[in-house]
C-alpha cells in the first residue's frame, strides 16, 4: 500500500511539472505573438504613413486615418514630400491656399496622424 502511495506521488509530481513547464511555454508563445503583432502594426503603419497618405491613396483605411485626423484638428491636412526636401511636409488647407505647419504644431499633427494610424491597423489585423 505504501509503494502504490508512493507511486501515486512521484506520478502527481511528474505532472505537476508537466503542467507548469506546459502553462510557461503557453505564457512565452502569447507574449512572443503579441510582441510580433505590435511589431507588424508599426510596420504596416510606418507604410501608410510614410508613402500612402502623402500620395493621397484611396484606400479605405488612409481615407479614414486622414478623415478622424481632420475631424480631430477640424481642419483639412495635406501631406506632400518636396522635391529637394527629406522631411515630410504638412499643409493646412485655407481659403487662402495651402499653408505650411511648422513647430511644435507640426509635431503635434504627426504625432496624432501616428496614433490614429495604428489604431486602425491594430482595429483592422486579424
Amino acid at each position: 500500500m505504501l509503494r502504490t502511495y508512493a507511486r501515486q506521488m512521484t506520478s502527481a509530481r511528474r505532472l505537476a511539472r508537466f503542467r507548469r513547464s506546459f502553462t510557461e511555454v503557453d505564457e512565452e508563445t502569447a507574449t512572443l505573438r503579441q510582441a510580433k503583432r505590435r511589431l507588424l502594426v508599426e510596420q504596416v503603419s510606418r507604410e501608410i504613413v510614410e508613402n500612402l497618405v502623402v500620395t493621397g491613396s484611396e484606400n479605405p483605411t488612409v481615407q479614414s486615418i486622414l478623415s478622424s485626423l481632420n475631424r480631430e484638428f477640424g481642419e483639412q491636412f495635406q501631406f506632400q514630400y518636396p522635391p529637394a526636401a527629406i522631411d515630410l511636409q504638412v499643409f493646412r488647407m485655407t481659403d487662402q491656399g495651402a499653408r505650411e505647419v511648422t513647430g511644435a504644431e507640426k509635431q503635434a499633427v504627426f504625432k496624432r496622424l501616428w496614433e490614429i494610424t495604428l489604431d486602425k491597423v491594430s482595429d483592422t489585423m486579424l
